[in-house]
């Protein structure tokens, strides 16, 4: 029997399509289900999971390959639960299911724009074409992040497209159901064996993942390949590394290392360091001071981004979620006493470092009466900032550990 995955725009009766399937024979596993699975093999908070797949790559991103790291284990979770038979997958994790697993129907649900709008009113959905566009939003980020296009109802990307204003869901159910047995979707070694290379190399994927590393992986008859997509400096070592770490899991019989079209680039290879402090946001109006800082931290394998005043701060942290801030008091707009009160007030996890040239006593005192982690003054001494960032982020790290 085949495997059935199935891709819904907002609106076309995913639900009641998904439940006619059920009833066909196919066991459903939605896409919330793949997540809890893969931010629990983790370690990732589901609530992180969610909003980092819903959105693109965050500034911070490039320091801590949070991203790689969810994607890699929501790959595992997929490979895994691909190992039963007679499934139904909801939900945009199927995009990760190569092509070569040719027993998965690929099944998409669509209708126009309008009538979809029109159904959402008919059942009382408020604010529906936002959530429309939405949804339309993230499906598309999502595809063009995985190098699949922009346009989630191409045609290319399914086997069949279900014309959902001019079907019923009883009528849609049983045509995917027909379609899931045919012989063109049958489960035979070749596809099996493509399954099983889709497991080892999500499997190897997830443990480098783990080890902070972030390469593309791939297998063909248990012979893993590792792709090298940035510069680094001793790249023998890391091939040594890589191939020390992938050989130990089960099902890889080799290991062979190859740089990719990136390789010559500028970006260096950066392997992630889970004891580095990695998500510093500088918030300072001195543009020229904090520019110079941030390099200088990140010379020193420390991940920060900067911001030039308070409100841009605030901004910054709704969206990136800085574990530690550096903070300048005297600046436009919003002041650093302001910003203080405001993050320990909404965001108590951030260790905020003040880090000021005008700073009395007085002020000491305050920052540390709302919550501040440090009192520093400019000049500073960078290593005495790296120490306090470190501490400052090991506390940090403590918290999540604790709350997650």
């Amino acid at each position: 029997m085949s495997v059935i995955s199935l891709v819904a725009a907002t609106f076309c009766h995913e639900n009641e399509v998904a439940a006619a399937c059920e009833r066909g024979g196919f066991t459903a596993v939605s896409y919330r289900e793949i997540v809890a699975k893969a931010a629990k093999s983790s370690g990732i908070s589901e609530g992180k999971f969610g909003n980092t797949l819903a959105g693109k790559a965050g500034i911070f991103n490039r320091f801590t390959h949070e991203r790689e790291r969810i994607i890699a284990h929501l790959r595992l979770a997929l490979a895994e639960v691909l190992a039963q038979d007679q499934l139904l997958l909801t939900g945009s994790s199927v995009f990760l299911i190569p092509e070569r697993i040719s027993h998965v129907l690929r099944v998409c649900l669509v209708a126009e724009n309008r009538w979809r709008l029109a159904e959402a009113e008919r059942h009382g959905e408020k604010h529906a074409a936002a959530a429309m566009q939405e949804s339309d939003r993230q499906l598309a980020d999502w595809l063009d992040s995985l190098g699949l296009g922009k346009d989630p109802w191409s045609q290319s990307l399914y086997d069949v497209v279900v014309p959902m204003d001019k079907t019923s869901p009883e009528d849609a159910a049983k045509l995917i159901l027909e379609k899931a047995a045919s012989v063109a979707v049958a489960r035979t070694e070749a596809t099996l064996s493509a399954l099983a290379d889709f497991r080892i190399a999500a499997q190897v994927e997830a443990r480098l993942a783990q080890e902070g590393h972030n390469v593309s992986v791939d297998a063909y008859h248990g012979a893993v390949t590792l792709t090298i997509n940035k510069n680094v400096l001793m790249l023998s070592r890391l091939e040594e590394e890589l191939r020390a770490i992938a050989e130990k899991l089960d099902g890889v019989k080799s290991v062979a290392t190859k740089v990719g079209k990136n390789f010559h680039q500028a970006d260096i290879y950066r392997k992630y360091d889970f004891e580095m402090p990695s998500k510093v946001l500088l918030v300072d109006d001195e543009r020229d001071f904090v520019q110079t800082l941030s390099e200088r931290l990140i010379m020193r394998d420390m991940g920060s981004a900067v911001a030039y005043d308070g409100e841009s701060a605030l901004n910054m942290i709704r969206d990136e979620e800085p574990e530690v801030m550096i903070l300048d008091l005297k600046m436009p707009g919003i002041d650093g006493i302001e910003v203080l009160k405001q993050v320990k007030s909404n965001n108590p996890d951030i260790e905020v470092i003040v880090l000021t040239g005008h700073g009395t006593e007085k002020d000491k005192d305050l920052c540390m009466q709302l919550g501040a982690f440090a009192f520093l003054n400019k000049p500073v001494d960078i290593q005495l900032l790296s120490q306090t960032l470190m501490t400052a982020n090991q506390k940090a790290q403590a918290k999540k550990q604790k709350q997650g």
